[in-house]
């Protein structure tokens, strides 16, 4: 497994925090404390967003874990998905601005495909975003033959879907694989003899909340 960064930002805000600070001192000389002041605070909420705080990732076998930190907004039964080439559960997780967005896969296999679709951008939090929003799909196999889909979709404000991973990729349950920016959504579609321990409504932790067991 790949070491765990301790760094507590991911490299992606880097340019967001370099450049809301040039910003915050510009503001302040040229405008006045107040502009500083505000863009500042700016500065601060873009650090907060792209905190990538270190996870006790679970080791037993057999465990699906959550792909982001949110709520679990909708669980739905699919009669036949055609890349999980049979009965299915979809769950998607809803992300706000002040979640922690680094996406993590949810369980240990190969990365069969990578497949980007670009779309519009409703709000996250909406059915139709599952079907509409730009969105980057990650189908993984475990060891076991078990298909695994992770579909990251953008949002009204989210306008970019990072992904970090290729297909052929072997990863780690818990392992980083991309983020989503500001607010978005993350569809998990499984097999239904996967049983559920989370429901509707219920927060939870990538990498570190158990949503289920294969039976």
């Amino acid at each position: 497994m790949k070491a765990e960064t301790q760094f507590p930002i991911v490299k992606e805000g880097f340019v967001f925090i370099g450049g809301g600070l040039l910003l915050t001192f510009a503001a302040t000389v040229t405008v006045g404390r107040g502009a500083g002041l505000f863009c500042g605070l700016l500065t601060l909420f873009m650090t907060w967003f792209f905190r990538d705080p270190h996870r006790v990732v679970p080791k037993e076998h057999g465990l699906l874990v959550s792909p982001a930190d949110g709520t679990v907004l909708e669980i739905s039964k699919i009669s036949d998905h055609p890349l999980i080439k049979g009965p299915a559960i979809k769950m998607s997780i809803f992300l706000n601005v002040f979640d922690v967005h680094i996406d993590r896969v949810p369980v240990e296999g190969r990365v069969v495909d990578v497949i980007y679709n670009a779309g519009r951008f409703f709000a996250a939090n909406v059915p139709k975003a599952s079907l509409e929003n730009e969105q980057n799909t990650v189908v993984m196999e475990t060891d076991s033959g078990k298909k695994i889909v992770l579909v990251q979709i953008a949002g009204f404000i989210a306008r970019r879907i990072v992904c970090w991973i290729e297909k052929g990729a072997m990863m780690n349950r818990g392992e980083r694989f991309g983020l989503i920016r500001f607010g978005s959504r993350v569809d998990l579609i499984f097999p239904d003899t996967i049983n559920l321990q989370v429901s509707s409504g219920d927060r939870v932790w990538g990498g570190e909340t158990i949503l289920g067991r294969f039976s």
